[in-house]
């Protein structure tokens, strides 16, 4: 029989899940204003794919990263026959990242992970608390 999950480890799964969150759109935003020369290899935002599963033991559900993919718009392609990574009809790719977005999303990020850092917080609280009940 599997142990019921403790409200410490629901909120760990979130934060790491929301730190591979954080590190994609961190390397997405590095990768912003980058120039290849064939739409193959141009960098494409990158996305976790969040999967929620239920712990039938707690009554609590608990998110993991299932995978990262690549997602959004496709590279841009912009006609500079002088730049050295051009292909042979003058053509470079820029990298196909949304900057606005994507500030949104480390934002958004952010304020989700310090969330679970204060329901770990208050749930530390609570148990303390608890205890000093029985002195």
């Amino acid at each position: 029989m599997d142990r019921p999950l403790s409200i410490f480890q629901v909120a760990g799964r979130a934060m790491s899940a929301q730190l591979v969150r954080m590190n994609t759109t961190a390397s997405n935003l590095a990768n912003a204003g980058g120039i290849a020369g064939s739409e193959a290899t141009a960098y494409r935002s990158m996305k976790p794919v969040f999967r929620t599963t239920f712990d039938k033991a707690s009554g609590m559900a608990t998110v993991d990263v299932e995978k990262v993919v690549t997602a959004g718009e496709v590279p841009t392609k912009r006609y500079d026959p002088s730049n050295p990574l051009a292909d042979q009809d003058g053509n470079v790719f820029d990298a196909a990242v949304d900057e606005t977005r994507e500030l949104v999303d480390m934002m958004e990020t952010a304020r989700t992970y310090q969330n679970n850092v204060e329901v770990m917080q208050t749930a530390k609280s609570l148990i303390v608390d608890t205890l000093k009940l029985g002195r």
